[in-house]
C-alpha cells in the first residue's frame, strides 16, 4: 500500500507554538497578558499580596509599577503564569455561572487535588505546575481533554 494514501487527509491544523524563548513574541504578548492578568485579579477579588505570589513573588513596588504602567516585557515564567491563570479563568466562566466562576478559586475545595484548601492557596504554594494542574483539571472538566 502505498504511504501517501494510508490515512485521509484531515482538514485540522496543528497550530503553530508560540516561541516565548524569543523576545519579539514576549514584546507582543506581555501588555496584553498584563492587562488581562490585572482584570483577572479583580474579577476574583484577590488581595494584591496573592495576586503577587502568582506572578511568581513579585516585589509590592515592581506590583504597582507594572499595574500603573503594563508597557513591559516578561520573562517567560510570568508570561506562561498568566496564560495558565487565563485559561484557568476562561475555563470557569464556561463551567459555571459568572458569580460562581469568579469566587471558585477562593473557595475551600474538597477534590483530593486540594486537600480541603482554595485552589488559590494550592496555586499560591505549588506555583507554575500547580497553576498547570488545575488549569487540565478544568479543561477535562469542561471536555477539552
Amino acid at each position: 500500500m502505498n504511504p501517501a494514501f494510508a490515512y485521509p487527509n484531515s482538514e485540522y491544523t496543528i497550530p503553530q507554538t508560540v516561541d516565548l524563548s524569543r523576545k519579539e513574541e514576549r514584546e507582543r504578548l506581555s501588555q496584553a497578558a498584563l492587562k488581562g492578568f490585572f482584570k483577572l485579579a479583580a474579577a476574583w477579588k484577590l488581595r494584591d499580596d496573592d495576586a503577587r505570589e502568582l506572578l511568581g513573588g513579585l516585589s509590592s513596588s515592581a506590583f504597582y509599577e507594572w499595574k500603573k504602567h503594563p508597557d513591559r516585557v516578561l520573562e517567560v515564567d510570568r508570561i506562561t503564569r498568566i496564560s495558565y491563570l487565563l485559561g484557568i479563568y476562561k475555563s470557569l466562566h464556561i463551567i459555571y455561572g459568572d458569580k460562581l466562576a469568579d469566587e471558585w478559586v477562593s473557595l475551600a475545595n474538597r477534590n483530593s487535588i486540594f486537600g480541603g484548601r482554595t485552589p488559590l492557596d494550592y496555586m499560591e504554594a505549588g506555583g507554575i505546575l500547580a497553576m498547570q494542574t488545575v488549569r487540565q483539571l478544568l479543561d477535562a472538566r469542561r471536555g477539552g481533554l
